[in-house]
């Protein structure tokens, strides 16, 4: 499997990114300000992640996504080392990543990649989607902000 950033005449895997973030409108929004990083295997994109820088040596990892097909297979644990490999690389000092309250495994695995928990954001996915969304048997309601300085 290879991860590379994404080649400025390539679309970016819409569908892939809509797993991990169902609003359109927020996903061509970080898409245009950040630098999205796909990894392929045999030749198929099968994750993908955004790098958004949102301050002064700070970037946040937005929408990281492995093809359902694909999950399990330690994929999301890649992209996720890459990004902080990335980060550094770019001169970044902190790296942000935001999960919703119900995101158990994610939670679990940004951790174990060296992220601590520096706060929640209340009611986030209430002010920004319009829909409501669940997952884990629970509605997604607020945003666990988590941080690692590089």
């Amino acid at each position: 499997m290879e991860i590379r950033a994404l080649h400025t005449d390539e679309p970016p895997p819409t569908g892939l990114l809509l797993l991990a973030d169902p609003a359109p409108k927020l996903v061509k929004d970080y898409i245009a300000r950040g630098q999205c990083f796909v990894a392929e295997a045999d030749q198929q994109v099968v994750g993908v992640y955004v790098l958004l820088p949102t301050r002064p040596e700070t970037a946040e990892l937005v929408n990281i996504a492995v093809d359902e097909e694909f999950q399990g297979r330690g994929i999301g644990k890649q992209l996720v080392n890459h990004a902080i490999q990335e980060a550094k690389h770019l001169g970044f000092k902190t790296l942000e990543i935001g999960t919703g309250n119900s995101s158990i495994g994610q939670l679990a695995l940004y951790q174990k990649c060296g992220f601590r928990i520096t706060g929640i954001d209340r009611d986030f996915f209430i002010r920004h989607y319009s829909e409501e969304i669940y997952e884990n048997g629970m509605q997604v309601v607020d945003m666990i902000r988590l941080s690692q300085d590089l």
